[in-house]
């Protein structure tokens, strides 16, 4: 039935909301041309097959109950069973894997009709194709594709009806999902909680949508490193297995239900302490009822688990020396698993996913992988129709270089380092292959150099620029991505997977645009865009360094105020989702919290505890008494993170009860701590005063304190230089601080033209106030000379011990200018030019003409502002001339280090992202050259032989970025910084020229000042 155009609607496209990157076809108003599918008086009645897979039918209940979430009725299920409607019905799904149809009437007022099915399989379906009511062509025959619209007298009955055809089952499901979500349920209702607004009305837009196939044929998930956390959230909450295992159907009921509400298929199951077809008989014909694909993972061969050996194998998992015991074990797993849709993992590694052996002993593995193929092809009947994968994992991709393959209907499943960056991807004719090409992923990590398995460290951007390249370069056939204990990853999990979808929908400047439709979907429009920006920030700032790299080393004290900056950065980011949170409803706010607030809070928590530690450690040397103060934040802090635990764990009545538990301070190797450990802490003895009196002074740039410090500098110095200043620079600062037992006033001197934010002040040792920092900039133009140094006086009212004079800062000063012909560029400060590589003056075409290479940017990517990179992904090998170079206008003032004018005296350095080579004979490179002087080409990963990780990769991914090095000549004046990348992959990040001015930071030097 139609309605009216409903009074206040100018168009459908206002009050809906939008599956996320996908067509439209559903909305809250309607106009005169749009079909009513429910109101809140009034149910929808969803009409299918009897006929159809079970998964379909049950998927059509779910979307009845999901119209219920949203406007309190749920809609009915009808099951034709001869082509007659038979009433009203709803389906009871049992996780017994069997499917029960109550056909019962309720005399509820129904609304609107939804006719679904899939073609071939349902007759209602095919009965319309063949008259024309619906239009399947581009779809039939597809892998899960779609097609919908509203059609007009559909069947016996029914004047108008939006009819959803599925090309397969999971076409049908995906088809189905796409309304709820279209109506505003959540894939994550019930794994996140997010609630579903209500609404009085939902129509059906009259327009028809066809939705192709996916991206990437299966796309999954592995429930991974699932201890202590997820092992112990379900221990509380389902019965052990008599092996020991919750891991059951119940919970994987839910897991299926979100990967298909996720437009996804495959899953590797929960693998270290359970056993998927054993602990439960009705786990896998549970998942094939669903329609989700099985797996196991890539250290578990022929559907089998890992535990089943240690469980029911017979001596050593090795093949050479127990083949005769471990080929029976094969042959179970195949012939368990032929009545399922699955994926069979093949080869072998060794036991507790460990190399198989200690080299390379590609005989034995072929033969482990021949041995396989005959067992499939004994079971199976023919061993081409197996969908069958071969994981290159670690140094399983060291045979593979060693010159062994495998058929080529298997599909060859490249690795990235476990951290994000792929180490391979296809080459040459390996995308002709019949299986094709895929990829193993992971936003969770149980390894070297860190583990990393607390809360969500992804950043989005980084993961388009991995996945854009991996689908550029052919490897679409699978794409499973490791989860650890699933709940944490939410976020970059829809992203993966909504990638792996429809991958085409999203673009260099997509994630942001993503974003702010996954907040609309999740907790509605007025908060979409700050929810966006607070998702996207955390991911920038987390993605740093992973929280259990983190120590009291990482970021400066001392220069850039790059701790505080850091650390402000987290506390600016905390107040704005507390601030979003506060504007949410009752209803809304767990979601929030597990999603949003809770990563920010606690992210800002470790960081706060990390960086205070540090200022402990160095406050103690120098013998500040507000070590103590630092010392009891960092307690503070410890005891706060074990409450946002709390918080968590104990969240609407303990529902996610352990989710939490994992360890994440007191990492000292790569294994998780036993338990919480604080970073190390000192305090001072405030009973007793310093032998130094009452005061110290400390200064940007150094660790050393006077008077009376002599482990940083000259034995009993009462001198401090702090770096030189130019107007062109940052301010420079002084603390000034208590070190001692009685209150004492401090007063500063310095030249006139010297601007101090305190001239003097009171140090109190029992109060608040027992240090100051004081900020020191010039007016510059009261600066007589170019160039000098001016000294800073500072007295103390009680004196400086019985051996110290007072302590004085020399601060030197560089009065520089900018010609006025420089435009559009970056100037020297502080010695150096720092340069965000996205803020580039202009771009220079090749000079050899090449029509696809371009530059893009890659916005919010990397450690500080953005990255810029090659695409696509499919170009060959570039050089100097070939490609398209970025050029970067600067302005240097520092002197030649000698008259020979072929002495480098700068050093330019790249902070690029920390990819792989993913082709082994186009290893990454990129090319600099300042002026006119030769370019430089620059091999920045080397790899080692045997599949082992590159040379400084343990340094590239704790720190997020690989650092490569130049040495150049760059005298006083005006230049210009060219780039060049010379391999698509190669993404730039930041660029630092030292001029022999820049000092130790983890992120590098802030940018410097932009002339336009």
């Amino acid at each position: 039935m139609r309605l009216p155009l409903c009074l206040g609607s100018a168009s459908f496209l206002c009050a809906a909301v939008d599956a996320l990157g996908q067509q439209q076809t559903v909305a809250f108003n309607g106009t005169a041309d749009d079909l009513l599918l429910a109101s809140s008086s009034a149910s929808v009645r969803l009409i299918l097959d009897a006929a159809d897979w079970p998964g379909v039918l049950r998927a059509a209940d779910d979307v009845a109950l999901d119209f219920g979430r949203v406007t309190g009725l749920n809609g009915a299920v009808t099951l034709d069973e001869s082509n007659d409607v038979r009433g009203n019905a709803s389906v009871i799904f049992n996780v017994t894997g069997k499917s029960k149809w109550d056909v019962s009437g309720d005399g509820e007022k129904t609304a609107g009709v939804i006719i679904a099915g899939t073609v071939g399989k349902s007759s209602l379906i095919d009965t319309l194709v063949k008259d024309g009511k619906v239009d399947v062509s581009g779809v039939e025959g597809q892998w899960e594709a779609f097609a919908s619209g509203v059609v007009h007298a559909p069947i016996d009955g029914v004047d108008w009806a939006l009819v959803v055809a599925g090309s397969d089952k999971r076409g049908t499901i995906y088809g189905l999902y796409d309304i709820s979500e279209q109506i505003g349920v959540s894939p994550w209702h019930w794994f996140a909680d997010v609630p579903t607004r209500r609404q009085s009305t939902i129509f059906a837009s009259n327009t028809t949508k066809k939705q192709g196939s996916p991206s990437v044929k299966y796309r999954g998930l592995f429930i991974n490193d699932e201890a202590p956390a997820l092992t112990g959230w379900m221990n509380a909450n389902y019965p052990k297995s008599e092996y020991g295992s919750a891991f059951g159907a119940d919970f994987y009921a839910h897991v299926f239900e979100l990967l298909l509400r996720l437009r996804a298929n495959y899953l590797w199951p929960a693998m270290w302490g359970s056993m998927f077809n054993v602990d439960d008989a009705r786990s896998q014909p549970l998942a094939d009822e669903y329609g989700i694909v099985m797996g196991t993972s890539h250290t578990e061969p022929m559907m089998r688990a890992t535990n089943e050996w240690t469980t029911f194998g017979q001596g050593a998992w090795q093949w050479n020396t127990n083949n005769a015991s471990i080929y029976p074990f094969f042959v179970e797993g195949a012939e368990r698993a032929k009545p399922y849709e699955g994926i069979v993992t093949m080869g072998m590694r060794g036991s507790g996913d460990t190399a198989l052996s200690a080299g390379i002993e590609t005989a034995m593995l072929e033969n482990i992988v021949d041995t396989q193929r005959s067992i499939l092809e004994d079971v199976y009947g023919n061993v081409t129709a197996v969908p069958q994968m071969w994981c290159l994992y670690k140094e399983v991709q060291g045979y593979y270089e060693a010159g062994m393959r495998v058929p080529d209907d298997v599909t060859l499943l490249w690795t990235d380092d476990n951290w994000g960056n792929m180490r391979r991807l296809p080459t040459g004719n390996e995308t002709d292959r019949s299986g094709g090409a895929g990829i193993y992923y992971h936003f969770d990590y149980v390894g070297d150099p860190r583990d990393y398995k607390w809360i969500n460290t992804i950043q989005l951007e980084k993961t388009w620029e991995q996945l854009r390249l991996t689908y550029e370069r052919g490897a679409r056939d699978i794409w499973i991505v490791n989860v650890g204990d699933l709940k944490p990853l939410e976020i970059p999990i829809s992203h993966f997977l909504d990638l792996a979808y429809d991958i085409d929908k999203w673009s260099t400047v997509s994630t942001e645009h993503w974003l702010s439709l996954w907040a609309t979907r999740e907790f509605g429009a007025a908060v979409a865009k700050d929810t966006a920006r607070v998702v996207d920030v955390y991911g920038k700032l987390a993605a740093r360094r992973k929280y259990e790299l983190l120590n009291s080393t990482i970021y400066s004290i001392v220069n850039y105020e790059e701790a505080e900056n850091v650390l402000g950065e987290w506390e600016t980011l905390a107040r704005d989702a507390q601030s979003i949170y506060d504007s949410l409803s009752a209803e809304a706010r767990p979601s929030f919290f597990e999603l949003v607030l809770h990563p920010v809070l606690a992210g800002l928590s470790v960081y706060d505890i990390h960086i205070s530690s540090a200022k402990n450690l160095l406050y103690a040397a120098q013998g500040r008494t507000s070590a103590n103060a630092w010392a009891d934040r960092v307690l503070s802090k410890f005891r706060y993170d074990h409450e946002l635990t709390v918080r968590y764990n104990s969240l609407l009545d303990g529902k996610w009860n352990h989710m939490m538990d994992q360890t994440h301070l007191g990492y000292v190797y790569w294994q998780q701590p036993m338990r919480q450990v604080t970073p190390p802490l000192q305090f001072v003895q405030t009973l007793e005063g310093g032998l130094n009196g009452d005061m110290g002074v400390s200064v940007e740039g150094s660790k050393a304190s006077v008077p009376g410090d002599d482990q940083w500098h000259d034995l009993s110095s009462d001198t401090l230089t702090l770096p030189p200043i130019d107007p062109f620079g940052s301010r420079r600062w002084i603390d000034i601080f208590s070190t001692g037992t009685q209150p004492c006033s401090w007063n500063i001197s310095a030249a006139p033209f010297l601007k101090l934010s305190q001239s003097s002040g009171m140090l109190v040792p029992s109060g608040n106030a027992t240090e100051t920092r004081v900020y020191i900039t010039i007016d510059w133009d009261a600066v007589a000379d170019a160039s000098g140094s001016t000294t800073i006086n500072v007295t103390s009212s009680t004196g400086y011990g019985t051996q110290y004079t007072a302590p004085k800062v020399v601060l030197p000063y560089n009065r520089t200018a900018i010609p006025s012909a420089f435009t559009n560029g970056f100037v020297e400060s502080d010695g150096h030019v720092s340069i965000e590589a996205a803020h580039y003056s202009a771009v220079v075409a090749a000079e050899t003409a090449n029509t696809t290479a371009e530059w893009t940017v890659i916005s919010s990517y990397g450690r500080t502002h953005s990255g810029v990179a090659l695409s696509p992904g499919t170009l060959p090998s570039l050089t100097t001339k070939t490609a398209p170079a970025l050029a970067y206008n600067i302005l240097t003032f520092s002197p030649l280090l000698s008259s020979n004018a072929s002495v480098p005296n700068a050093n330019l350095t790249l902070y690029l992202s920390p990819s792989m080579n993913t082709d082994p004979a186009r290893p990454l490179r990129y090319a600099v050259a300042v002026d006119d002087q030769e370019p430089q080409t620059v091999q920045f990963v080397v790899d080692r032989p045997d599949g082992a990780l590159p040379a400084g990769w343990e340094e590239a991914v704790a720190d997020a970025a690989w650092r490569s090095r130049t040495g150049w000549v760059v005298p006083p004046g005006a230049h210009v910084v060219r780039l060049w990348a010379l391999e698509p992959g190669v993404v730039v990040q930041k660029m630092v020229l030292d001029m022999g001015g820049v000092r130790e930071s983890y992120l590098g030097p802030p940018e410097s000042c932009r002339v336009e």
